[in-house]
């Protein structure tokens, strides 16, 4: 087998930002939000929202509507303002009291959307490496939480996973997942990237020939594939992608074939379309639980509560353009009830 070598390359550092509430990646993803969260112009105080919430909880059976018009229009700070305010108001806990009222997969979207999102995702991955089966369909849980958010946000559902678990994340990685996937995800869920928009010409090109050869010789999992695609900032990555298809014809995520088609490969496909376009990860998330026989509700909801204050309306367009079809009519015609209009609200529209 031929084997090859990476060099060192240096990139350039930026003087820490710790002085801002964001940081430049932080506040990328806030000033362009493409999520399609709707919040009122005029919100509620905690209080009121609190109060109205009660009152749908202790009437003549639950008020569902009540909790998705309200739940369903505030952003994670509202939110967050809201559960706080519940406990000091009513001595219990909001999610607890969802978690009584709802059942379903209305009860599991409702309390997912309801969390902190870092709590949310340290609880989906915890979920995903208590599977039983381990394989794509569960694993491509930490690779979206590990390669399609900022860095900041990684970083606080590793913080939030070790307070509720006891355990890190890399910790339950390596003593659930078997080798070679092991190697991947660890490195993945480990990394803190460098969060600045800086690329270096000279870096992309010569990292695109390394990525080249450890496909060429099937080495993909090589520790310095691994170190590329976990350390480098996403624009940095997304230049190299493109300098990759520019010199070789193909995208790289789809040279990756050449090595086969175990998990591995496609954990690595996975993890590169979440780093160059996440929007076209979750429009195949979200088109492949609703396609066929029956629907995958966990996937569905994962894909549409996770992003509606990211990228929804980039999603939206993205499925629109890979399987000619609209998002919202083909959600529509694969749920019902309760937990449909959950999805919905998040997508935007009135309920």
């Amino acid at each position: 087998m031929s084997s090859f070598s990476f060099k060192s390359f240096s990139w350039r550092k930026s003087k820490s930002d710790s002085g801002n509430s964001f940081s430049p990646e932080e506040e990328r993803f806030l000033t362009e939000n493409m999520g399609t969260l709707r919040v009122p112009e005029i919100v509620p105080s905690p209080a009121e929202d609190c109060d109205r919430l009660k009152k749908a909880f202790d009437g003549w059976g639950t008020d569902e509507k009540a909790l998705i018009r309200i739940l369903g229009q505030r952003n994670a700070a509202q939110r967050k303002a809201i559960r706080e305010t519940y406990v000091e108001l009513y001595n219990e806990g909001l999610i607890d009291r969802i978690n009584n009222e709802l059942s379903g997969d209305f009860r599991k979207a409702a309390i997912l959307w309801a969390y902190d999102p870092a709590e949310r995702d340290a609880r989906l991955a915890n979920e995903a490496l208590r599977s039983y089966k381990k394989g794509i369909h569960e694993l491509q849980v930490l690779i979206e939480i590990a390669c399609a958010t900022s860095p900041h946000h990684l970083m606080a559902v590793r913080q939030a996973y070790c307070f509720l678990f006891d355990c890190s994340l890399e910790e339950d990685i390596f003593s659930t997942v078997s080798m070679p996937l092991r190697k991947l995800l660890v490195g993945m869920v480990s990394s803190f990237r460098h969060d600045k928009e800086v690329v270096d010409g000279i870096v992309a090109d010569s990292e695109a020939d390394l990525l080249h050869d450890a496909i060429k010789a099937k080495q993909i999992n090589h520790s310095g594939v691994i170190w590329i695609l976990s350390t480098r900032n996403f624009f940095q990555l997304r230049a190299t992608f493109a300098c990759y298809k520019q010199k070789y014809g193909k995208p790289i995520d789809q040279d990756i074939v050449k090595c086969g088609n175990s998990d591995l490969e496609s954990l690595f496909k996975i993890a590169i379309l979440c780093i160059d376009t996440p929007e076209k990860h979750f429009a195949k998330v979200i088109n492949k639980a609703i396609v066929g026989l029956g629907t995958d509700e966990d996937s569905l909801t994962r894909a549409i509560v996770s992003r509606a204050e990211i990228d929804t309306m980039k999603i939206r367009e993205e499925y629109a353009n890979m399987f000619k079809s609209k998002l919202d009519d083909d959600v529509i015609g694969d749920t019902s009830g309760d937990y449909k209009d959950m999805l919905m609200i998040l997508l935007g529209a009135k309920v």
